[in-house]
């Protein structure tokens, strides 16, 4: 199964987020020349890696930087012209340095740490399937209720942002596309094949985007990340399961794993928000980081390299008109602090532990400029327990769920969020992983009763309908006498949720 978003998830206050990586687009060249006399012999036991090469965004400078690929010993393996991102493998040791030497390469640098074999996301322990029983139990308390879906007595989750009323008044509108990018997804549940969208839906594995007929699915049942995501954003009211935050949207797969580890390498994700913005899609959820590394680090050539390609990709995709949303992660850290320890990166190779300044590596595409960051919440409004906040780079929260310490009156008495499951079936899970998808959803209401709000206008109405409940007096949740988490802040904004609890009914009113 996929690793999912489990770890560490950082972000920074925007101010500085914008002067870091809105510079990587203007990097200059290395050299004056190109070495493409140099030799390019390859060691016999050297990997085949994948590498992301950034180049001026012109055609003379990337067929000119191509022709250096093939010289340095690499295969282009796709172009992105309008980004200048071209996506290459090679066997070649000495690749990295010999194209970050050629005219016109801004950045360029290997995705991976091990060789290629014939891409993490943010939920909060394993998955729990809903058994017959509780489903009899469930579906008996959702009859009460005649305009409920059958399993809608347990997703407290709705009714904690008011969306099993904004419904009634609008469900969203056919014409609105949130994209999932992510494991996957089964368009064949029953609660998703209404509003699922093909033609918007790829798997973009590697880089190039396969459009084949069930290629953004799932490659096994036990990649459900995807699949539980979509049913939280747009599981149709059809008198069938679940309902989603806006059941009356469009959803799409752009499936960006590597089938081999699960992983979510940096050239998928740059195909999934091109792709994305090239066919309309208005919203993604990104309920994951980019692999191999934690956090990219700017004084290293391939993290700065991942950062640059990713970075293009997503501003492309707002300049189009999509607005990228995405999960904060379940450490409990304060983003905003000085220092993170990071034990985890690579991750496709071995790791080493490190000390990172979250003001100066970054966790992408979480804090990448415009993308929106979500916390998470339990059914007592409060921060989860595991979710990550911090001042200046929460921008709103969302229910994800809290198995531990807030615990919902419903029929399962489960903390966690219901959602859907591959092979038609019910599952619970919890992390911000749920929460991101829940504010993709008003997102998506606010898209539809606003159809001509930009990225930048809608992030703004999504902070602005959101309802702050204001720092806790004492966050002390199991009850040890000691603060399990700072917030800082005030009302209006604060550490653990941003601007505030998004909500579905202020959203369409």
């Amino acid at each position: 199964m996929s690793r999912l978003r489990s770890r560490r998830r950082l972000a920074l206050a925007v101010p500085v987020v914008l002067s870091l990586t809105a510079s990587l687009g203007f990097l200059p060249a290395a050299a004056s020349a190109a070495p493409y006399a140099e030799s390019t012999a390859q060691a016999a036991d050297s990997p085949n890696l994948s590498y992301v090469v950034n180049t001026k965004v012109d055609r003379h400078t990337i067929e000119s930087v191509k022709k250096a690929v093939a010289a340095a010993g690499g295969t282009v393996v796709i172009t992105y012209d309008k980004i200048g991102v071209i996506v290459v493998h090679s066997a070649n040791p000495d690749f990295g340095a010999q194209i970050r030497a050629v005219r016109g390469v801004q950045s360029a640098g290997a995705t991976r740490t091990s060789a290629l074999t014939p891409a993490s996301t943010t939920d909060e322990g394993a998955a729990q399937l809903l058994t017959k029983e509780q489903a009899e139990k469930i579906e008996a308390a959702s009859a009460a209720d005649a305009g409920s879906e059958p399993l809608e007595a347990d997703q407290w989750d709705l009714r904690a942002i008011g969306a099993d009323k904004a419904a009634q008044i609008n469900p969203g509108s056919k014409k609105v596309t949130v994209a999932v990018i992510d494991t996957g997804v089964d368009d064949t549940h029953p609660d998703i094949a209404p509003n699922f969208s093909a033609s918007q839906s790829a798997n973009c594995d590697g880089g190039v985007p396969d459009t084949t007929e069930g290629a953004w699915r799932p490659y096994t049942a036990q990649d459900y990340h995807g699949t539980h995501v979509a049913g939280e954003i747009a599981a149709a009211r059809n008198g069938i399961g679940v309902a989603g935050v806006a059941p009356g949207v469009k959803v799409a797969a752009i499936n960006v794993t590597d089938p081999s580890n699960g992983l979510f390498y940096p050239e998928s994700v740059v195909c999934a928000f091109v792709f994305a913005a090239d066919h309309g899609v208005e919203i993604t959820n990104n309920s994951y980081y980019v692999d191999p590394w934690l956090y990219n680090c700017l004084d290293d050539p391939d993290q700065r390299a991942i950062v640059d390609s990713v970075n293009r990709a997503s501003l492309y995709a707002q300049h189009k008109g999509t607005l990228n949303l995405a999960s904060a992660g379940n450490s409990n850290d304060d983003l905003d602090s000085d220092a993170l320890v990071d034990d985890s990166s690579p991750d496709d190779s071995t790791a080493v532990t490190r000390t990172v300044d979250p003001h100066e590596c970054f966790d992408v595409p979480t804090q990448l400029p415009g993308v929106v960051t979500v916390s998470a919440t339990g059914v007592n409004n409060l921060k989860s327990y595991y979710s990550s906040y911090g001042y200046g780079v929460i921008d709103v929260a969302a229910p994800g769920g809290d198995r531990l310490y807030q615990i919902p009156d419903t029929p399962s008495k489960n903390g966690r969020i219901l959602s859907t499951m591959p092979n038609n079936s019910y599952g619970f899970l919890q992390g911000t992983s749920m929460a991101s998808p829940h504010a993709a959803g008003v997102a998506a209401l606010l898209k539809s009763t606003h159809p001509w709000a930009t990225p930048a206008q809608l992030q703004a109405l999504l902070k602005a309908q959101a309802t702050n409940p204001g720092c806790p007096d004492s966050y002390d949740q199991n009850g040890d006498g000691t603060q399990d988490a700072t917030c800082v802040g005030g009302k209006r904004v604060n550490g653990f949720y941003g601007f505030g609890i998004v909500n579905a009914l202020r959203a369409v009113k």
